[in-house]
């Protein structure tokens, strides 16, 4: 709990950054991304909340590293001081949107694809993109649910029901992904059976 105490003293995940530019990401999921994405080979990367657009540029940097790759960050509206970086293109509305849809789509046809979900966590709107977002991930490849920790999981008691329980409400359904555990081997996440690798 000492982590989770920093961290909603704005003194842990929430101040980190990559090349300047915030995550907000535990650093134990960091290093788990660069596990997956070495492990998995996705060509694309969908990530829906760019935020101060930290994590898009760890993800763009790892590509970089791998030699090949491309990440479709979504957010609802542009921020100042996001960073440019030739693997990173940006899309600007509602990631349930049905024209950013159609849109994510056309990128991820025929492409091996991973899907990020970051951005509003009430459970209602990540149950939508859950939905959404399903079809698009490649067989062996991961949808991650971000911060499954909050609504008292164990953190942000008075949170309200979240990706947690969009996340649990989902799965019964979803017989094509399982929880992979092995992804929370770090013991300290914020996405608490928020891996979720596609297995058929």
């Amino acid at each position: 709990m000492a982590y989770y105490d920093a961290w909603l003293a704005r003194k842990g995940s929430i101040d980190l950054a990559w090349f300047g530019y915030r995550t907000m990401k535990s650093p134990m999921d960091m290093r788990m991304y660069q596990e997956i994405l070495t492990e998995t080979k996705p060509d694309l990367v969908i990530e829906c909340g760019t935020a101060s657009g930290g994590s898009s540029r760890y993800l763009a940097s790892l590509f970089d590293l791998l030699g090949r790759g491309e990440v479709v960050t979504i957010d609802i509206k542009a921020r100042p001081g996001q960073p440019n970086h030739p693997r990173i293109n940006r899309l600007i509305g509602s990631s349930v949107d049905p024209a950013i849809l159609a849109e994510v789509l056309r990128r991820a046809t025929g492409r091996r694809t991973m899907v990020i979900l970051d951005s509003d966590h009430a459970a209602t709107h990540v149950s939508a993109e859950l939905e959404a977002y399903r079809r698009l991930v490649s067989p062996g490849c991961y949808l991650i649910v971000e911060d499954t920790n909050v609504n008292g999981h164990p953190v942000v008691p008075d949170h309200g029901p979240g990706p947690m329980e969009a996340v649990e409400a989902f799965l019964p359904g979803a017989p094509e992904f399982a929880v992979d555990r092995d992804r929370e081997r770090f013991m300290l996440t914020l996405n608490p059976r928020g891996y979720l690798r596609r297995v058929d």
